[in-house]
């Protein structure tokens, strides 16, 4: 079990950026994969970023590639999602989410085990 805390969302302006940060309990943290999922109002929680366990593979949707980047420090339980260029489209909660498979087995929210509990960010135009 490893308990997911996300932090960093906020208010900006179209054109700002923002760091969300993932700190997650416990020591299995470095056998997971991670992902960052966002949902906005009335529409699906849909992938946005997500990275294997030792950092090695990273895969970006393609609505926030070259905009978004997704990192972790193992040493320090934590996953961030660096998002630059920010768009009012990019409006939602943001959810961090822990995969118990070292690898990026997908795109599909149903294969991570773990959520955090969300963070709002909202772009203003």
């Amino acid at each position: 079990q490893v308990q997911l805390v996300e932090s960093g969302g906020g208010l900006v302006q179209a054109g700002g950026s923002l760091r969300l940060s993932c700190a997650a309990s416990g020591r299995t943290f470095p056998t997971y994969a991670m992902g960052w999922f966002r949902q906005a109002p009335g529409k699906d929680r849909e992938f946005v970023a997500a990275i294997s366990a030792r950092g090695s593979i990273i895969r970006h949707a393609d609505s926030v590639k070259g905009r978004f980047t997704i990192s972790r420090d193992n040493a320090k339980n934590t996953v961030y999602l660096q998002m630059n260029s920010l768009k009012p489209e990019d409006t939602a909660v943001y959810y961090c989410a822990a995969d118990r498979s070292t690898a990026l087995r997908g795109t599909d929210p149903e294969m991570y085990d773990f959520w955090g509990q969300g963070t709002q960010v909202t772009v203003s135009s």
